[in-house]
């Protein structure tokens, strides 16, 4: 049997900001943001003996923002996910360890669309901040590269975990 090798392609886009930029009028400026683009080397960049892409579009404030790496198993784990690329199929790991990862769906020759918000404390010059975050990301396995893959269909799951970040936010 002749096992099926397909590209990973990940874009991940993501938006970060400070409580100073809260207003509705940067959410609004935030909102024109793309949440896919097209894939470009550099900065897109081959790993796991070209297996795969990574493309990082938007803000990363601290450097180092997405974290990537191949299992023992065949897995690669990125960001909050898990894509096994025996089945081509990507699992969606909550912020908290209790929570069970969620199947979102198969990447086989079409795109899913991932979107979460968080949170976290950020120490710099001597101060703690909040640092919020909307994170996108858009995977595919597919046999050949297309730059535009993101950009000419939509994705066939729009999948969202958002969490009501600021409670005493007024409306």
């Amino acid at each position: 049997m002749i096992e099926k090798m397909s590209l990973l392609i990940l874009q991940i886009v993501i938006k970060q900001w400070d409580k100073s930029q809260r207003t509705e009028a940067h959410d609004r400026l935030r909102a024109t943001i793309p949440d896919r683009y097209p894939i470009i080397f550099p900065p897109a960049f081959y790993i796991f003996d070209k297996q795969c892409v990574i493309d990082q579009q938007g803000d990363d404030i601290q450097g180092g923002r997405a974290s990537y790496s191949k299992q023992a198993d065949g897995t690669i784990k990125f960001d909050r996910f898990i894509v096994n690329l025996g089945n081509e199929v990507i699992t969606y790991n909550g912020a908290k360890s209790v929570e069970a990862p969620r199947i979102i769906g198969s990447l086989d020759n079409q795109w899913i669309q991932c979107k979460y918000n968080c949170r976290y404390s950020i120490f710099k010059s001597d101060r703690y901040y909040w640092l919020y975050e909307e994170v996108t990301l858009n995977a595919i396995c597919s046999d050949k590269f297309n730059e535009n893959v993101f950009l000419n269909a939509e994705p066939v799951i729009i999948y969202k975990d958002f969490n009501v970040l600021d409670n005493m936010r007024k409306l």
